[in-house]
C-alpha cells in the first residue's frame, strides 16, 4: 500500500511523533517512545508509517535507530492549507461584503 503525507498527519500520534523530531534533535525510538503511554511495538508501527511516508529518516548507529524529521516533506500540506486558506478567506471576505450591503439597505430603509 503506497502511503502519503496525509495519512501519516491524520494520527494524533504521528502528529506527535513529528512534532517532538521538529525541534531538530534526532532521538533514538526509545527516547521517542518514553513520551507516550502506547506501548514500544505501537510507537515502532507509527515510525514505520512516518519512514513509509517520506517524513523520517532512520539511520542504523551501532545497537541505536536513530529518527530524524524529513521537514520538507511536510510541503504538500503545507501548500494544501495555504490553498485553502485563500479559499475560505475569500468566501469569507464574499460573505462580509454581502452583509455589509444587507446592513447598509436595512439602516436606509429605516
Amino acid at each position: 500500500m503506497r502511503r502519503d503525507v496525509f495519512q501519516a498527519i491524520a494520527d494524533p500520534t504521528r502528529r506527535d511523533i513529528i512534532t517532538l523530531l521538529a525541534s531538530g534533535d534526532s532521538m533514538n525510538l526509545n527516547t521517542i517512545a518514553d513520551q507516550f503511554d502506547i506501548s514500544r511495538p505501537a510507537i515502532s508501527k507509527h515510525i514505520k508509517i512516518l519512514e513509509e511516508c517520506n517524513l523520517i529518516d532512520i539511520q542504523q548507529e551501532g545497537r541505536e535507530r536513530i529518527c530524524e524529521l524529513k521537514p520538507q516533506e511536510l510541503e504538500p500540506v503545507s501548500d494544501w492549507v495555504e490553498k485553502n486558506r485563500k479559499l475560505w478567506n475569500a468566501r469569507l471576505d464574499r460573505l462580509e461584503s454581502y452583509l455589509d450591503k444587507i446592513q447598509t439597505k436595512n439602516k436606509s430603509n429605516d
